[in-house]
C-alpha cells in the first residue's frame, strides 16, 4: 500500500471514492459507479468555480447545482459533507435508510444543498435549464448598469440515460434557442448503463447533436484531469451560449476488476472490491474516515461565506440606491407575496362575480390572469405552441426571446411543442425562486408531463400547470384529444392540487389558491363556454374549501332528498335537474366541487356539513366514474364516461353519452330506491 500522501486533488477525489463505495456497501444497496467515474470533474467544478456558501445553502446569488444522474446521489453527499453543509457523516453512514437525510435519490428540501430532486433521468437537466432561465431573467430584470445582484451560473451533471431521455432533447433545444449562456452542463461519458456498453443502443454523435440546438461543445476532455476539466469550465464561462463539456471517464475509477463495466453502476462493489480498490488508489483509512488533509482541502466554508459578504456589500449599494428594487427583489427571492395581495385577490374574484359573464373556463382563466399579472410582477406563463387555445397571455404580456447581449427580458414563454420539457422547466423556475412560473397545454397532453408533475408534486415545489380543451366538451378533434381518465389520475398523485372550475368566479378563486398554494397546481379549464352562477358572499368563501353547497334542497320537500355532486362543465347540468326532481317530490342539494383535493383536507365537521351521512348521492362529471365512489359509495350513483370519446360536435357528445337531465333526473330516482 503507498504510504506517502497522494497530492491534494488525488485525496480530494479519492475522499469522494472512498465515502461512495463505502455507503453503498454499507446500505447493500446502490451506485458507486458514477461517482468514483466523476469525482475528478466534481473536484474541478466545486473546489475552483462553484459559487457558494454551505452555511447559507438559500443564498439568492448562490451557483446552482444539480445532479441530474441522481442515482449517483452519494457523489453529491460527499460533496455537502465535504465542503461543509450540515450534513454530517452519521447522514452519509445511513444512506439510503428510513428518514435519513441521504436517500437513494437526491430529494428537494429533505438534504441541505440539494436544489432539485432528480432521479427520474432528463429532469435534472430541464430542470437546470428552467433554473438558467430564471436566472437570466432576473438579472434582465434587476441588474443595472452599475450594479449587478444576480450573476450566477447554473451547471448540472448528466449521464448518457439523461441523454437518452426525450425530455433532454425539449430542454436543452430550447436552452439553445434561447442562448442561456450561464448554463454549463458537463456530460459523464462513459458509455456504460445498465445493460452494458451504450454504443449498441446509443450511437448519437451527441456533440454534433448540441452544436445543432446552438450550444458551446468542448469535446474530448479527460474528465479524470482536474485540470483539463478546470481551463473546460473557465472556457464554458466564456461563452454566449450554452456549454456541454464531454467529460470521457471511467465508470467506477480506481476498482480494479469493476471499472469500466457496468458491474460497477448500481451495486455494491464487494468488501473484497473495496479492499483492492483501497490497495489501488493508496486510501490507507478505514471505511467512513476521511483525513483532516481531505477536510481542509475540501472546506468551502471560509470562501463562502467571502463570497456571500463581498455581494452582501454590493446589494447594500444597490438597496442605497435602487430602494424598490431591492425590496422586490427580496421579497421574490423570498417567496413572499406582495403585502396587498390577499386584497387584490379578493378584488379578483370581487370582479368575475360582478361581470357575471358566460364564458369559457380558458377564457375565464385569461380573465384572471388579466388581474394577477397586475398585482404579481413576478408572473412568469407559457404555453408549449398553444397559447391562442390555451389563452395563457394577457395584454401586457411580452414574449421572452434570446438577443444579442442576453436574453431580452419578457414574462411569457413559448415553449414550442415539448409538454414534459415544459413542465420540467417550470419545476427549475419555481425551485430557483424569484417567479411564479406556469404553462399550459390541452389537459389529454398531461400524459406527456406526467412524471413531471408527479416530481413536482413530491418536491411540493409552487409550480402551476394550466389544461384547457378538458373533456369530452373539446368535439370534432376527437378521443386522441378528448380526457376522460385524466382528471380522476391527476387527482391521486399526492401532494398535486387539482381544480376543475365551473365558471368565472370559480376559475378566479382556483387561480388565487394555486398562486398561494405552497405546492403544485393543476388547473383544468373548459374549451366551450359554461354558464354564471350566482352565489351569496358565504358561498364565494367556501369555493376556496374545494367544495360547498352552490344549490340547497327545498326545504318543503322532506320525503326525499338527494346530493347531486358535480365539477366544471357537468354543474351546469347538476343546477338543470333540481326543478324537474323537485316535481317529482325530491329536493335535491347540488354541490359544486371544483377541488376534490382541497375538499379533501377540510376538517370532518365541514365535510359533514356539505355531504351528510345518510342522504344518497349522485356525481356527475364527463370522466371515469371509479374515482366518484369516494364520495357516492356504491348505492350511490355516478353518470361518467368510462369509454374513450368519438368525434363530433361537443352537443351532441354530451347528449350521446348520457349528460342530460333526464339521465341526471333518472339517476337521482335509482340511487333513491
Amino acid at each position: 500500500m503507498t504510504t506517502s500522501s497522494p497530492a491534494p486533488t488525488a485525496l480530494m477525489a479519492n475522499a469522494i471514492r472512498a465515502l461512495a463505495m463505502d455507503a453503498v456497501q454499507q446500505a447493500n444497496s446502490g451506485h458507486p459507479g458514477m461517482p468514483m467515474g466523476m469525482a475528478e470533474i466534481a473536484v474541478a467544478l466545486w473546489s475552483r468555480h462553484l459559487k457558494h456558501n454551505p452555511a447559507n445553502p438559500h443564498w439568492a446569488d448562490r451557483d446552482r447545482f444539480v445532479l441530474s444522474n441522481g442515482h449517483g446521489s452519494m457523489l453529491l453527499y460527499s460533496l455537502l459533507h465535504l465542503t461543509g453543509y450540515d450534513l454530517p457523516l452519521s447522514e452519509l453512514k445511513n444512506f439510503r435508510q428510513l428518514h435519513s437525510k441521504t436517500p437513494g435519490h437526491p430529494e428537494y428540501g429533505i438534504t441541505p444543498g440539494v436544489e432539485t430532486t432528480t432521479g427520474p433521468l432528463g429532469q435534472g437537466l430541464a430542470n437546470a435549464v428552467g433554473m438558467a432561465l430564471a436566472e437570466s431573467l432576473l438579472a434582465a430584470e434587476f441588474n443595472q448598469a452599475d450594479a449587478s445582484i444576480v450573476d450566477h451560473h447554473t451547471y448540472v451533471f448528466l449521464g448518457d440515460g439523461c441523454l437518452m431521455e426525450g425530455i433532454s432533447h425539449e430542454a436543452c433545444s430550447l436552452a439553445g434557442t434561447l442562448k442561456l449562456n450561464k448554463l454549463i452542463a458537463l456530460y459523464d461519458d462513459n458509455g456504460i448503463s445498465i445493460d452494458g456498453h451504450v454504443e449498441y443502443w446509443f450511437g448519437d454523435d451527441t456533440p454534433k447533436r448540441f452544436e445543432a440546438y446552438g450550444w458551446n461543445v468542448i469535446r474530448d476532455v479527460d474528465g479524470h484531469d482536474v485540470q483539463a476539466v478546470d481551463a473546460a469550465i473557465a472556457s464554458a464561462k466564456r461563452a454566449d451560449k450554452p456549454t456541454l463539456i464531454c467529460c470521457k471517464t471511467v465508470i467506477g475509477k480506481g476498482a480494479p476488476t469493476k471499472a469500466g463495466g457496468h458491474d460497477a453502476h448500481g451495486a455494491p462493489l464487494g468488501a473484497q472490491e473495496i479492499a483492492a480498490t483501497r490497495e489501488a488508489i493508496g486510501w490507507k483509512w478505514e471505511p467512513f474516515v476521511i483525513p483532516q488533509e481531505a477536510y481542509a482541502a475540501w472546506d468551502a466554508k471560509p470562501a463562502g461565506a467571502q463570497r456571500e459578504a463581498a455581494w452582501n456589500e454590493t446589494f447594500a449599494r444597490y438597496r442605497a440606491k435602487y430602494p424598490q428594487q431591492a425590496a422586490e427583489f427580496e421579497r421574490r427571492a423570498a417567496g413572499k407575496l406582495p403585502a396587498d395581495w390577499a386584497a387584490k385577490a379578493q378584488a379578483i374574484i370581487a370582479g368575475a362575480n360582478e361581470r357575471a359573464e358566460t364564458v369559457a373556463t380558458r377564457k375565464a382563466s385569461q380573465q384572471a390572469i388579466e388581474g394577477l399579472a397586475a398585482a404579481l410582477p413576478e408572473l412568469l406563463g407559457g404555453s408549449a405552441d398553444l397559447t391562442g387555445s390555451n389563452l395563457t397571455n394577457w395584454k401586457a404580456s411580452k414574449p421572452v426571446r434570446a438577443g444579442e447581449h442576453g436574453i431580452q427580458w419578457g414574462n411569457h414563454i413559448n415553449y414550442g411543442v415539448r409538454e414534459f420539457g415544459m413542465s420540467a422547466v417550470i419545476n427549475g423556475i419555481a425551485l430557483h425562486g424569484g417567479y411564479k412560473a406556469f404553462g399550459g397545454t390541452f389537459l389529454t397532453f398531461s400524459d406527456y408531463s406526467r412524471n413531471a408533475l408527479r416530481v413536482a408534486a413530491l418536491m411540493k415545489s409552487p409550480s402551476i400547470f394550466v389544461f384547457t380543451h378538458d373533456s369530452i366538451g373539446l368535439g370534432e378533434d376527437g378521443p386522441t384529444h378528448q380526457s376522460v381518465e385524466h382528471v380522476a389520475s391527476l387527482r391521486l398523485i399526492p401532494n398535486l392540487q387539482v381544480w376543475r372550475p365551473a365558471d368565472t368566479v370559480e376559475t378566479a378563486v382556483a387561480w388565487t389558491q394555486s398562486v398561494e398554494h405552497q405546492g403544485p397546481s393543476c388547473l383544468i379549464f373548459s374549451r366551450q363556454n359554461l354558464p354564471f352562477s350566482p352565489r351569496s358572499d358565504a358561498q364565494i368563501a367556501n369555493i376556496a374549501k374545494g367544495g360547498y353547497v352552490l344549490r340547497d334542497w327545498n326545504d318543503e320537500i322532506v320525503a326525499r332528498k338527494v346530493i347531486l355532486i358535480a365539477t366544471g362543465s357537468e354543474v351546469e347540468l347538476a343546477l338543470a335537474a333540481v326543478e324537474p326532481l323537485a316535481q317529482q317530490g325530491i329536493a335535491a342539494r347540488v354541490v359544486s366541487m371544483p377541488s376534490t383535493t382541497v375538499y379533501d383536507r377540510q376538517d370532518a365537521g365541514y365535510r359533514e356539513g356539505v355531504l351528510p351521512k345518510g342522504v344518497r348521492r349522485v356525481a356527475i362529471e364527463a370522466g371515469v366514474t371509479d374515482f366518484w365512489r369516494k364520495y357516492v359509495g356504491l348505492e350511490g350513483g355516478v353518470i361518467g364516461i368510462d369509454t374513450f370519446g368519438e368525434s363530433a360536435p361537443a352537443g351532441v357528445l354530451f347528449k350521446h353519452f348520457g349528460f342530460t337531465v333526464e339521465h341526471v333526473v333518472a339517476a337521482a330516482k335509482a340511487a333513491l330506491e
